[in-house]
This record gives structure tokens, C-alpha cells and sequence, in this order.
């Protein structure tokens, strides 16, 4: 078992996980044991995670599965009826094909067996959004679209990838998105991750106010500045 920090989240995010095991995704997200005041408990699912993510999504089946699962578990959660007083984990965001999305799908969320992307955890972001909502925000992460040195020293690559290349292979993995502008949908994502950390951190929730004192939205502006100027680079006009 797994023992969390509660929020006023929880029950709605419990709620949506046992709708997606109902639909068949039984080991494909965490089990919801409870919440006992503000603890929740979850089954542990077992494989590898956190800093492991980073290097089992180097190779196209590390990037095609961790794809291919988002979209399972959109397309299980669509149908879900959220509670009437149901609380989200971030602001919801307004689009169109709107489903559950997770907020945070980058690699160290998901549960790995060797290059095989098996489950996906840490649903606190959980919220309304377009499909493209975590499907940029993954393509930020998984391509990277970051820096060389990022990409290098965070990522662990052993030398910089063909980021276009990995954008192409998530996207196709993902299946039967409609054209968009994979820059400007990435650069939306990642302003508004980055007011989200200005508003946690001044309600003093932890750690994202660390992370502000220590100049992360300086760093969050760099790196948005980064792939503005890196467009056609990373995935063309």
C-alpha cells in the first residue's frame, strides 16, 4: 500500500480512478483503498517509476507505450459522470474533444517494466481539458522540448535526439489527434503550469513554493522563451 498526502481532490480523483478500473484499466492506474482524514491509501503498483522514467522512454517503445496508454485511459474516462460537488486538482480547460486529463503525464508518472510504459500514477492535476491539454504537456517532457543540455544531463540521453522525430512518433502513437500547432499547444501548457506554480506557492503549498524562492519561474520563462525560438526545430511551422 501507499499512503499520500489527501486534498479536497481526493474523493473526485478516487472517484474517476475506480470508473477507469471499472472499465478495464485495473492495472493500468492505482487502486483507491481510502482516505482517513487527510491520508489517502492506494495499492502499489509495481515496476519502476520516478527518475527510472527517464531512460525507459529513450527508445520508440518507451515513447509509443507511454502514448498509446494516455490514450486508453482518455478514452476509458470519457464516459465518467463526475460527482455534483466534484473538486479538481487544477483549473479546468476550456477546448474542444474534452476528457479527464491527468495534468502531469510526464515520464516519471508512469510505472515501467523495462521500455514498456505499464501504468500512470500521481493523478493530483486531475481536471477537464482537451486531449491536447496532456498530450502537450507529455511532448514537452517525452521529445524533450527543452534544451540540449537539458535533454543531455536531465534526460539522460546519450546524445541530443531528433526531437521532431519524437514529437511525429508520440503523436502517431497516440492516435487520430486533428492537426495542431504542436509549439503554440506546448508554450499554452506549459504558461499555465507555470501560473499554477505562482498560485500554489502563494497559498504556501509545498513544495512549489520552494521551487519559486529558488527562481523556478524565471526558469519556467527561459525555457517557454526556448521553444519559441526553436520552432521549426523541434516541429515545424
Amino acid at each position: 500500500m501507499v499512503t499520500r498526502p489527501a486534498t479536497a481532490a481526493t474523493p473526485t480523483i478516487h472517484s474517476y480512478l475506480r470508473h477507469l478500473r471499472d472499465q478495464g484499466l485495473t492495472s493500468e492506474v492505482p487502486e483507491p483503498l481510502g482516505i482517513d482524514g487527510e491520508v489517502e491509501t492506494l495499492r502499489y503498483v509495481e515496476g519502476a517509476s520516478g527518475r527510472d522514467g527517464w531512460f525507459a522512454q529513450h527508445d520508440d517503445r518507451g515513447l509509443t507505450s507511454a502514448a498509446r496508454l494516455l490514450r486508453r485511459i482518455h478514452d476509458a474516462g470519457a464516459g465518467w459522470e463526475p460527482p455534483d460537488d466534484a473538486v479538481w486538482g487544477t483549473h479546468p480547460v476550456a477546448g474542444e474533444d474534452l476528457v479527464y486529463c491527468q495534468g502531469d503525464p510526464g515520464p516519471w508518472n508512469y510505472v515501467w517494466h523495462g521500455h514498456e510504459a505499464v501504468a500512470l500514477l500521481d493523478w493530483d492535476f486531475l481536471h477537464p481539458g482537451p486531449r491536447v491539454d496532456d498530450v502537450a504537456y507529455a511532448l514537452r517532457w517525452f521529445a524533450p522540448l527543452r534544451q540540449d543540455e537539458h535533454a543531455l544531463e536531465w534526460h539522460h540521453f546519450p546524445e541530443v535526439p531528433d526531437r521532431r522525430a519524437r514529437v511525429a512518433t508520440y503523436l502517431a502513437a497516440y492516435g487520430d489527434l486533428p492537426p495542431f500547432d504542436v509549439t503554440a499547444e506546448v508554450v499554452a501548457v506549459m504558461r499555465r503550469t507555470r501560473d499554477r506554480m505562482a498560485e500554489l506557492a502563494a497559498q504556501g503549498a509545498e513544495p512549489q513554493r520552494t521551487w519559486v524562492a529558488e527562481g523556478s519561474l524565471d526558469d519556467e520563462d527561459e525555457e517557454i522563451a526556448w521553444v519559441l525560438e526553436h520552432r521549426a526545430d523541434l516541429s515545424g511551422p
